[in-house]
């Protein structure tokens, strides 16, 4: 009995060693595999690099998230270059990739599920399979799906409800939007983290040079991005159209904020508010939120009480702790006084609003609108009336500088207004040096440069 039990026991001891020195073994040849095709993958001799990438991929899947991501470029320049025969297998071995890293490493999703969908949408998949791989890319991290995508997201959305589902179509523009301004503030935050750190006299590292040109482009993008989803959201939102929507849905939602507050900057962005619906809609959020006082203030502005309105924004302002959200409610504060012509005042709080985001490109561009505006009342002969714009055509250039995404916009402005400054010839006839300083009188009351 004793010398069987030995036996069994020697038995198990050599299975358990042999499959410990085989798991050895396994472990070893998947560290030299991944070694030799990474070697190749940097080198892009994508090739080169198949062969032990493949083995990494049957037979190491958790060996490193690289795999996955090193793995999409090898597949997809498989895919690329297959002939019409391979290419099912090709791209079967793609698409094996994408759920394969999903399963084993699922984080990043939004954008994980957002490169799957580009690559399916670009190799012809059928749309519902695409938008089946947005819908998860959306619900993971909208964030995080790309703006492109948001915009593909939304336009499947919009063509398949816009008849039949109307608030499907404006809940989910709300939410794409939504995550549009959340990567717009984290781009931001990170152009200003590295701009600081230049200001500072330190050395941005090749690295931080890349991050930053590539958050500036993506800012520019998003801001196409916005561009077409408003375009498109416009065709469907009138007020014929939201009034009746919104009252039909006001009693089930009354105790939904999300609801409330969409409700309102849709009807205020659209002109409705001359309808009883929107102040009672006010009414019902600032119930529920009391310290949102600016949708009140709104309807203080409506009503001709201004003095109460610019109360209730600074309110809102004051209670506000996220400094982008606080700027937000100073620029807003800002373009109304500028709508009512209290340009001083308007200027305050556009500056107030790039105190707290010295990224809004909007306050700067507001400022730089009202200068040239105010060029004939801030000059008393035509020198000095064009001397106002070299102060709009400042602000323009600020605008474009800190916001990268309103560019666009306002290199129209900036074009527009290099046409009105002085001309040599004039500063000449002035009898003033180029570059001496000349102080612009009225409301503005700021100094600038005379042009070279």
């Amino acid at each position: 009995m004793m010398k069987r039990i030995t036996y069994i026991a020697l038995c198990l001891f050599l299975m358990v060693g042999a499959t410990y020195k085989a798991n050895a073994q396994d472990a070893s040849e998947c560290n030299v595999k991944y070694n030799l095709f990474r070697g190749d993958y940097k080198a892009k001799k994508y090739d080169l690099a198949y062969d032990n990438w493949l083995y990494c991929l049957d037979n190491c899947p958790k060996l490193t998230k690289n795999i996955y991501i090193n793995g999409e470029k090898i597949a997809k320049h498989r895919y690329n270059n297959a002939s019409e025969a391979d290419k099912p297998a090709a791209l079967a071995l793609v698409k094996r990739v994408y759920e394969q890293r999903i399963e084993n490493y699922p984080s990043d999703l939004g954008k994980v599920y957002g490169s799957y969908a580009t690559f399916m949408n670009e190799a012809g998949a059928p749309k519902s399979e695409v938008f089946e791989l947005l819908q998860k890319a959306f619900d993971a991290d909208k964030t995080r799906m790309g703006g492109k995508n948001i915009y593909m997201f939304f336009d499947m959305i919009l063509n398949k409800n816009k008849d039949t589902n109307v608030q499907k179509v404006f809940d989910t523009y709300d939410d794409v939007s939504e995550g549009i301004e959340e990567q717009k503030e984290d781009y931001i935050k990170k152009i200003s983290a590295l701009e600081a750190k230049k200001e500072s006299g330190q050395t941005l590292t090749a690295r931080e040079k890349k991050n930053l040109s590539t958050y500036e482009k993506n800012l520019s993008n998003n801001a196409l991005i916005e561009a077409g989803l408003d375009k498109k959201i416009a065709e469907i939102s009138t007020c014929e159209r939201l009034i009746p929507l919104y009252r039909e849905n006001f009693e089930a939602n009354k105790a939904n904020t999300t609801w409330l507050k969409r409700a309102i900057d849709r009807m205020d962005n659209k002109d409705c508010t001359e309808d009883p619906l929107y102040v009672e809609l006010v009414e019902a959020y600032v119930a529920l939120e009391p310290s949102k006082t600016i949708y009140l203030a709104k309807i203080l502005l409506k009503n001709g009480k201004i003095n109460e309105a610019i109360e209730n924004y600074i309110k809102a302002a004051d209670l506000e702790t996220d400094k982008f959200k606080k700027a937000k409610i100073y620029l807003r504060l800002a373009i109304e006084m500028s709508k009512k012509g209290r340009k001083s005042e308007a200027r305050k709080y556009a500056r107030l609003a790039i105190q707290n985001n010295p990224k809004s490109g909007d306050a700067y561009f507001l400022i730089g609108s009202m200068y040239a505006s105010s060029a004939n009342s801030c000059g008393s002969d035509e020198f000095e009336k064009r001397m106002v714009y070299v102060a709009a055509l400042n602000k323009m250039q600020q605008a474009k500088n800190v916001d990268p995404s309103i560019a666009a916009k306002a290199n129209r402005y900036i074009k527009a207004y290099k046409k009105q400054i002085p001309t040599k010839k004039s500063v000449f006839v002035r009898g003033i040096e180029a570059g001496s300083p000349f102080k612009i009188n009225c409301w503005i009351g700021e100094t600038v440069s005379v042009p070279k």
